[in-house]
């Protein structure tokens, strides 16, 4: 249990360290010139309480990654631990938190455009279809899954009947919800409901930490760097490990997220808590879901044995992360922890599906240059929207999901990059006032070695996956290893052109 101790400890300590570092690198100051008093418009731009604005972001990026993602990352035993830590702070947290300044000083801008500004305008045309299509396959793959989860407690008889029955029904009620959760202004039901929901995710994740240090549970230590999957060969920890959990460590999604709370701060301060302190949250979720699902099943078990037991229980029901949570909350939390996987964990899928849509409606209206003031134009652009959103649902999930999978952690990289070359204009800009010629800084390599890394990951994934080109390891790395190095090469002649953005 030290391992997972000293991890959750060094996540806390981070947002009161490193947290702070970054606020100082962007040169966060107290000012209320923010677009929500600025720009006001009563549907997107409205001011918020900062306690709701963390809670709404907390739950915007949750979605089923920082528990699923977390549970099926467990199966690689105690590496997972690193990753989420390391990943939490140095990666996720961090671009969670530029990102959101990044929108916050750009009049809330939405991602694909934040992108643009410094990557081109070549890479702002490909991003605004990329990140609008992703916005609607998340939107999708969370209208799937909550509604998978509400139909399995439903027909266990995990809640009560309430003479509703069948995934499609079900479908049909979430996809009712999105409709009006994105078409209403923010503080309708973004501002009402969802504090309540982040709650009881909050709620949920300290009742299983107080499972783990209360109950007869041994979790295993990190001594070495093995992957314990059953099928190690096939899901080696480079790169299948990193794309597996998302949320939990760094994610392309919440960087999507992140402009609708820019749009809601009232000060600039607020910023390292709503973006730094929600992530953060969110890694601390995963790491206490991955610690209990490593050793809940096997609770007298001895190093590998709750690993190897938690891979043998997600063989016998077919990898399905949602009947160990389930499992796991009813089993540890009784009566009350049914309550809590209903509200955290079908909930927080559910929340993020209707941002993801929300966030496509805002990526295509900056793109097209439409107010969103008037509910007329809103239809414009959400009519067509859900029409292929409701398409998507027909696909298999279990294809989507490796899809989303791939194409939100390729999105962290593009926000990665774009991070890196707004920090080199900052240095230089920097440099410039200061008159210091033979003086330079070197922040902008906060974001360049994870760019540089998770550009690799993604592109190993992309060669090696089965669902993608299906290469064999060693010419997956190998082209790998190039496409990393001319993207690299790529974004450093950009940054040397960028002058003052």
């Amino acid at each position: 249990m030290i391992t997972f101790f000293i991890c959750l400890a060094l996540l806390v300590t981070a947002y009161f360290t490193y947290g702070r570092y970054l606020e100082r690198v962007c040169g966060i100051k107290n000012s209320t010139n923010v677009p929500a008093l600025t720009m006001q418009d009563g549907v997107d731009y409205l001011p918020m309480p900062r306690w709701k604005t963390f809670l709404i972001q907390l739950l915007n990026i949750a979605g089923l990654g920082p528990i699923f993602g977390a549970v099926l990352g467990a199966t690689y035993g105690p590496v997972a631990f690193l990753w989420i830590t390391l990943g939490g702070i140095f990666m996720g947290a961090m671009h969670d938190f530029i990102s959101g300044v990044m929108s916050l000083n750009n009049k809330g801008a939405s991602l694909p455009e934040i992108i643009g500004k410094y990557l081109g305008v070549s890479v702002k045309q490909v991003m605004r279809i990329f990140a609008a299509l992703m916005m609607i396959l998340v939107g999708a793959v969370f209208m799937l899954g909550p509604a998978g989860l509400l139909n399995g407690m439903l027909n266990s008889g995990g809640i009560p009947a309430i003479g509703l029955s069948g995934l499609k029904m079900w479908i049909l009620i979430v996809f009712a919800y999105y409709i009006i959760a994105t078409l209403l202004p923010i503080d309708k039901i973004i501002g009402n409901i969802y504090p309540i929901f982040g709650f009881a995710l909050i709620f949920m994740a300290l009742g299983i930490l107080y499972l783990i240090c209360t109950g007869n549970y041994n979790i295993p230590e990190l001594t070495s760097l093995e992957n314990m999957k059953f099928n190690a060969k096939e899901t080696p920890i480079i790169p299948t490990l990193f794309i597996t959990i998302a949320c939990g460590a760094i994610s392309g999604f919440h960087a999507t997220q992140s402009p609708l709370m820019a749009r809601c701060l009232k000060n600039k301060k607020e910023s390292r808590s709503v973006f730094y302190g929600a992530m953060i949250s969110e890694s601390i979720i995963a790491l206490i879901w991955a610690a209990i699902a490593m050793a809940f099943f096997a609770p007298e078990g001895i190093g590998k044995e709750g690993v190897t037991a938690l891979n043998a229980t997600l063989a016998e029901h077919n990898g399905d992360a949602s009947w160990v949570v389930n499992h796991i909350a009813n089993t540890g939390l009784g009566k009350l922890g049914a309550v809590l996987a209903l509200l955290g964990v079908v909930a927080a899928p559910i929340t993020s599906g209707d941002t993801a849509f929300r966030s496509a409606r805002l990526i295509i209206a900056d793109f097209l240059r439409l107010s969103q003031k008037s509910l007329i134009k809103r239809l414009y652009i959400c009519i067509p929207m859900f029409a292929i959103g409701y398409i998507i649902t027909l696909l298999n999930y279990e294809v989507l999901w490796r899809y989303f999978a791939w194409a939100n952690q390729t999105l962290s990289v593009f926000t990665l990059w774009a991070i890196t070359v707004y920090l080199y204009s900052k240095d230089e800009d920097s440099r410039r006032i200061e008159n210091k010629k033979s003086k330079s800084n070197y922040h902008y390599l906060i974001s360049f070695i994870p760019a540089v890394l998770m550009t690799f990951i993604c592109s190993d994934f992309m060669f090696t996956s089965k669902q993608i080109f299906g290469m064999g390891q060693e010419s997956s790395l190998l082209l790998a290893c190039m496409l990393t190095i001319l993207i690299t090469i790529a974004v450093s002649i950009k940054m040397r052109k960028t002058k003052s953005l």
